[in-house]
């Protein structure tokens, strides 16, 4: 889980691995596997850094390194 902030500075709490997609347009927006778009104060390099240390913490960077998708 990563900790977000929305426009107006309300904190939330996102489930990372639902995430499919992160950009900047020019705000952060987040698409996640269900067709759902969140719109975050974060940008987009922090985003993804707590979406990495996230997947080291629960060991998902080891598959992906194992399927060789590290350069992704």
């Amino acid at each position: 889980m990563i900790t977000l902030k929305r426009l107006n500075d309300d904190e939330f709490v996102l489930n990372a691995i639902l995430i499919e997609q992160v950009q900047s347009l020019p705000d952060t927006t987040i698409s996640l596997i269900n067709g759902k778009k969140i719109v975050v104060k974060d940008n987009a390099s922090d985003v993804i850094q707590m979406v990495t240390d996230y997947y080291q913490d629960i060991g998902l960077a080891r598959v992906q390194v194992k399927a060789g998708e590290e350069d992704e």
